[in-house]
């Protein structure tokens, strides 16, 4: 009888043990990581829910940090000739740190406004107020000091990310991910 409980509990040790660890065994979006839930405003004061208000099912997120990431950005654009190509969907994502001041923040938006006048390049715009170690490690990102090319989907999950200026495998890596079928 009492080999029969200790196997018992052995056997029951055991099934906990296997579901605990496959409970915490990382799952591609803590892996990959996840755009956190937040309203971005556009320069043109309109609001926009995220992820869910992404213009596609996988939108190619391009995020900077700092005004001098700008150049890198646009190596982005002009790598993956994004003004070119109607199959991808994508937007510019300044992550900026918000301190709760509305004029500052409109201030901001206005700065973005004037250098962005086109329309075009208004609607690709996607600036984001929070605060951004939150943001940085809710992502999955590795810091401030690179840009991001980000694939998310309307759930938020990170699909594909790469940091750092336009490279070619990496863009292609990309864009076989925003352009694949789920099915």
């Amino acid at each position: 009888m009492r080999k029969t409980w200790t196997s018992a509990l052995v056997w029951l040790g055991a099934v906990s043990a296997a579901l605990l660890l496959a409970w915490l065994a990382p799952n591609e979006t803590r892996v990959m990581g996840q755009l956190p839930v937040l309203t971005a405003h556009t320069p043109d004061r309109q609001a926009i829910a995220l992820p869910h208000g992404l213009p596609a099912e996988r939108t190619l997120a391009l995020i900077t940090f700092h005004g001098a990431q700008q150049a890198s950005i646009e190596g982005w654009i002009h790598g993956l000739r994004l003004q070119d190509d109607p199959a991808i969907v994508w937007v510019r994502m300044p992550v900026l740190n918000d301190t709760g001041n509305a004029d500052r923040r409109s201030a901001i938006e206005t700065k973005l406004s004037r250098k962005y006048p086109a329309e075009a390049e208004r609607d690709r715009l996607m600036p984001v107020f929070t605060d951004r170690d939150q943001f940085v490690r809710a992502a999955g990102l590795n810091g401030t000091d690179q840009v991001y090319a980000v694939v998310i989907n309307r759930r938020g999950e990170v699909l594909a990310r790469v940091e750092g200026g336009f490279d070619p495998d990496k863009a292609q890596n990309l864009r076989e991910t925003l352009l694949a079928q789920n099915f």
